[in-house]
This record gives C-alpha cells, structure tokens and sequence, in this order.
C-alpha cells in the first residue's frame, strides 16, 4: 500500500530544511569545511525530496500547507525564544550561530510534537 503526500509531511520536511540552513553559520563560524559539505548535501537532497512531495500533494493538501507553515514559524519563533532564557539562565556567553541552531531544533521539534498531538486528539481515522 503506498501513502500519499500530506501538508503535515511537507510542513516537517520545510522544517527540516530551515534547521539545516540555520546550521551553516555554526559550521561557517568553526571552519568546519567537511560538515558544512556533507550538510550542503544533505540539504540540497532534502530540497529535492519536500519538492517533490510538494508536487504530489493534492489540491485539499495544498490548501492546508499555509497555515501549517505558519504554526511552524511560530514553532520556531517559540524555540528561538526558549533557547534564549535556557542559554541564558544555564550558560555563560552564546553565540547568535549556536542560538540559531539550537532554537530551530526546538522549534522543529515542538512543531512535530503539536502534529502530533492534533493529529491523536483527532483520533487515528480523522484526516
């Protein structure tokens, strides 16, 4: 059985592709050539594979991409502000590259736990 494309997959995959970019000033920052090859890579595979989903999504699927684009830019925006009160409270001094990184991790990650948990208060037939 083969599953379609959804706006939640292609809205993760986005994600996925803005925490990679917020990693490249880390990498640029520290000299790290070989990381920021292999995630330059990465990132160019998984431009690559969200297009493509993004081209199989159906129309009723498009329509939802939007608004969960912007749930996924408040993720972020959320993740950026509670790494800052983490470093802050927990480190001495941070760097805006290693803030960056480190707030679209979170940011990717509190907006897979909110598809998540809308997806299971939905119940697992409700799509």
């Amino acid at each position: 059985m083969r599953t379609q494309p959804t706006a939640e997959r292609v809205s993760l995959m986005l994600g996925l592709l803005v925490l990679m970019s917020a990693t490249v000033p880390r990498y640029l920052a520290g000299g790290h050539d070989t990381r920021l090859t292999l995630i330059l890579m990465a990132l160019a595979v998984v431009a690559l594979v969200t297009g493509l989903h993004w081209r199989l999504l159906a129309l009723e699927q498009r329509r939802r991409l939007p608004a969960l684009l912007g749930r996924l830019g408040l993720c972020c925006l959320a993740g950026l502000v509670g790494m800052g009160l983490w470093h802050a409270a927990m480190s001495d001094w941070l760097s805006w590259q290693l803030l960056l990184a480190h707030g679209a991790t979170l940011g990717l990650l509190l907006h897979a736990l909110w598809l998540w948990w809308s997806t299971e208060s939905r119940g697992a037939g409700g799509r």
